[in-house]
């Protein structure tokens, strides 16, 4: 399937679609007053929320919502999504392990640097490090 380039638009129900299971589900998100008294909704919620954007999924809807001047509207379904998909749309984790420089001692560098082109150490059944000729491996014609 072909990538869709970053500049052309994205319909509002694709991104709904897109987003509904990168959402973290929450539950007592919902709660509702009546009278004074305030109840916890027993509903598992799905949302990512941003700046700009909100995403809103329950178990049988989901909707995309625009938060602007302090307002809180409904984006229509014909609508451009691109830019509250790329706002909300959690980014993958890559992990890039460093590496860490291992000090060597300078008494073991120059042992290592004596071993003989060809040769390398290697430890034998008794666990005595010895020299051992390398192995060459050559292809397969």
């Amino acid at each position: 399937m072909a990538r869709r380039p970053k500049g052309e638009g994205r319909s509002v129900q694709s991104v709904k679609n897109s987003l509904k299971f990168k959402a973290t589900p929450k539950a007592g998100l919902l709660s509702i007053k009546i009278g004074v008294k305030k109840y916890s909704v027993p509903v598992e919620a799905r949302m990512i929320a941003n700046g700009d954007f909100l995403f809103l999924s329950f178990p049988a809807s989901s909707e995309l919502y625009s938060v602007a001047n302090g307002a809180i509207a409904p984006l229509a379904d014909n609508a451009d999504a691109s830019a509250a998909f790329e706002a909300l749309n959690p980014k993958r984790r890559r992990r890039s392990r460093a590496t860490k420089q291992v000090e060597i001692p300078s008494e073991l560098e120059a042992a290592l640097k004596k071993i003989p082109s060809g040769y390398r150490l290697a430890i034998g059944p008794d666990g005595a490090p010895r020299i051992v000729k390398t192995r060459v491996r050559r292809a397969k014609k």
